[in-house]
């Protein structure tokens, strides 16, 4: 099955759908009674009201998220080839995505995280691009409003903002306009809303938004281990993936080792963000599929022998099923 993602073949578009529901079989087999979605934080329904848990039955919440997660898996495919972070064109990185995003039950449903997913991505391509530019402040200030918006969707998706800095110090020499730039972008967003919020009176509820950024991190987890057990071939995937990718390390091109390490910075932001939010679901860590994505597909990419790499990834679908199942 690797190798035949190892090539750029257009029936692999046709397997990657197949693949996609087949992943989603145990949800529609035990279909909710009934699904949630609010695809917008409380502060920002003050100008879109939308109420779509009418609008979407179970049935229609599952396929939609379903067609989400392939056009991102699609999306994302294309970036990863057109920046050269895996050593030729391939479909894995889409394989990958797809796996990732259905590791979980709440993963397969519609959720503020999967809509983020999408400005991930494409937040993904802006940072990869900074690089490749001269003046790099219009595409900050770009970043900084796509964070902003993510943050109207999902509150936590405001720990980006930390990627801004921390790809300006991978990819560019100082200079201080582009460091504002980012901030200056997202605060454009939110001055506007703040504008709204005052238009309509309500100006004291715009400053309660920020309440979450003094939440302390938790020193204590309440954490049911055998939900995680999936995560287990997943972490020894990434594990081979890291020696082999120390191993290229400094063969490799200097921009692919820097978007590597904007890469990993990514993920761990995406995971810890989560505490911005004191009741999030675990479909939050659906934002840490697109960093975690590239590095499984790094793996596979390189991975020497057949028999043992496609070994894996069968064991690797076996236990995501196993585990979705009981």
């Amino acid at each position: 099955m690797i190798n035949q993602f190892r090539k750029l073949n257009p029936i692999n578009l046709l397997l990657l759908l197949a693949y996609t529901f087949f992943m989603r079989i145990v949800i529609f087999y035990e279909m909710p009674a009934q699904l949630n979605f609010d695809f917008l934080e409380p502060f920002a329904r003050l100008m879109i009201n939308i109420d779509l848990d009418k609008a979407f039955s179970p049935s229609t919440n599952i396929f939609f998220a379903s067609v989400l997660v392939f056009s991102q898996a699609l999306i994302f495919n294309r970036i990863i080839n057109n920046h050269n972070l895996l050593s030729k064109p391939s479909f894995l990185p889409a394989l990958m995505f797809i796996t990732g995003a259905s590791l979980f039950l709440p993963f397969m449903v519609l959720s503020p995280a999967l809509l983020c997913n999408f400005l991930l991505i494409w937040l993904i391509d802006k940072f990869l691009k900074l690089n490749k530019s001269l003046n790099s402040i219009t595409t900050v200030f770009d970043i900084g409003m796509i964070i902003a918006i993510g943050t109207l969707i999902y509150f936590p998706f405001m720990a980006m903002l930390i990627m801004i800095f921390l790809s300006l110090m991978l990819f560019r020499s100082f200079n201080w306009r582009e460091w504002i730039a980012g901030l200056i972008g997202f605060l454009t967003v939110f001055f506007f809303l703040a504008v709204f919020y005052y238009w309509k009176d309500n100006l004291s509820s715009f400053y309660q938004i920020w309440k979450p950024l003094g939440n302390k991190f938790p020193s204590v987890f309440k954490i049911n281990y055998n939900d995680y057990l999936v995560l287990i071939p997943v972490a020894l995937i990434i594990i081979l993936a890291s020696l082999q990718l120390r191993e290229n390390f400094f063969r490799s091109f200097i921009s692919t080792r820097k978007g590597f390490q904007m890469l990993f910075f990514m993920f761990i932001i995406a995971a810890v963000s989560f505490y911005l939010k004191p009741d999030f679901r675990t479909w939050h860590f659906l934002l840490c599929v697109p960093p975690g994505a590239v590095l499984l597909a790094y793996y596979f990419s390189n991975a020497k022998k057949r028999w043992f790499y496609e070994t894996l990834f069968l064991l690797f679908i076996i236990s995501v099923q196993y585990f979705l199942f009981v």
